[in-house]
């Protein structure tokens, strides 16, 4: 990586080094395992200019994306994260139903687990998802999904058959497109231009707060603060007028924002957070520096724990197959060795094999049968839904691990957990 892919910079800083993993998506099939499995350097700088926070795109998104694994309506959290945004939606900017009513169009829908409830409320919706296979999803759900990249000429397009849209969603994929200018004009191309654009991304604050670096992937090209989301926004015409910071994926920014001329004044709220940023050195290099080794530190913490159970001749399986994961098992270096299996609830990850590492994935109910002595939790950000979910392990005395932001094993009450 040369120049900032935001503004064009040379001024380009090492923020860690992750070495070299394959894609976080490519679970592989068993016929798969004797061929080569291309890898690619993981390496987060930042911008000094304009603090955007990058890592170089090696990988295009038709690589990733045309036939994903990722199926947001496995998470019951998510769903429900979902809901409730559409429901506070509606009222903030009171969309009605019907075909004079309000139109949402949602950017990266996925398999239709935000847009359902659209359509469950009769509002007129259209879900733009690049993913064949979980496109199809959404359509057999009863949501209409255009498979489509967003692209200036695809919102354009979009909006010539559909109207303007009253509201466009964008949530978990800021990060995910390597042209951020183009893919922010495909935003304001779709929206009407006294509309909103709500965008929902994890906070580069709480990323480097809180050690969550396995959610550094080669899915993700950028990591968003406030401010840089701010300038990436601008660079497609759009302003930011309100931002809410959320729990979700360890902490998340919802970004509301509309086109340039119709945005008024930012909110007060905007100018708390970038006051925060600032305050923890993020418009500085003094705000990366120290990251780097707290991320070794969770590295060895975690492979000294599995080493250690190993020979005491405990049984440590893991929870989830999500792309953090994959990021955090190949770093570590954690094989079958040490990880013989984890398992997940989609079923088309069942009888595959994580990237890199080839950890068997098998179905949940695996961890009842086998009654291991720690369940090593990967999809960290969703702790309280998986503690209540993996709560039966208590009946053998099973105990969870976490190995985000620090190691945490955690003994769970007993309750109505089910694998």
């Amino acid at each position: 990586m040369t120049r900032c892919r935001l503004c064009g910079s040379a001024a380009l800083a090492s923020v860690v080094d992750l070495g070299a993993t394959p894609p976080c998506e490519s679970f592989l099939a068993a016929d798969q395992l004797d061929e080569p499995e291309p890898a690619y350097p993981l390496h987060l700088r930042v911008c000094t200019d304009c603090w955007l926070a990058q890592i170089p795109p090696l990988i295009k998104p038709e690589e990733t994306f045309t036939e994903y694994a990722y199926f947001s309506s496995y998470s019951t959290s998510w769903v429900e994260h979902a809901r409730t945004f559409v429901a506070d939606a509606v009222q903030r900017l009171a969309l009605g139903p019907g075909d004079k009513g309000a139109f949402v169009v949602e950017v990266a829908s996925n398999d239709g687990y935000l847009l359902s409830h659209m359509v469950d409320r009769g509002i007129r919706c259209l879900g733009i998802e690049p993913s064949v296979n979980v496109g199809a999803a959404a359509r057999d759900a009863g949501v209409p999904t255009l498979t489509e990249f967003l692209s200036p000429d695809t919102g354009s397009a979009v909006r010539a058959e559909h109207g303007p849209a009253d509201l466009v969603v964008a949530n978990n994929v800021y990060a995910h497109i390597p042209d951020v200018v183009g893919f922010t004009q495909g935003l304001r191309a779709l929206v009407a231009d006294d509309g909103w654009v709500s965008i929902e991304v994890q906070h580069l604050l709480t990323l480097i707060e809180e050690n969550q670096y396995d959610t550094i992937y080669h899915e993700h090209f950028q990591y968003y603060t406030v401010a840089s989301a701010a300038r990436a926004l601008a660079s497609g015409g759009l302003a930011l007028v309100d931002v809410e910071l959320l729990p979700t994926h360890g902490g998340s920014i919802r970004l509301w924002a509309r086109p340039a001329e119709a945005a008024g004044e930012p909110s007060r709220r905007v100018a708390d957070v970038l006051a925060r940023e600032k305050a923890a050195g993020l418009q500085e290099l003094s705000g990366y520096t120290e990251f780097s080794a707290r991320v070794a530190k969770v590295r060895r913490d975690l492979l000294k724990f599995l080493i250690e159970a190993a020979e005491r001749g405990e049984t440590v399986v893991g929870y989830g197959a999500p792309g953090k994961g994959n990021t955090l098992l190949n770093h570590c270096g954690i094989r079958p060795d040490l990880l013989p299996y984890t398992v997940d609830r989609n079923p088309y990850k069942h009888g595959r094999f994580t990237p890199g590492t080839r950890v068997p994935i098998l179905p949940p109910e695996q961890i009842a049968a086998d009654k291991p002595d720690y369940v090593l939790v990967l999809p960290w950000n969703l702790r309280a839904e998986l503690t209540e979910q993996l709560s039966f392990v208590h009946a053998w005395g099973g105990r969870l691990v976490f190995p985000v932001p620090e190691l945490s094993i955690v003994e769970v009450a007993s309750g109505k957990g089910t694998a």
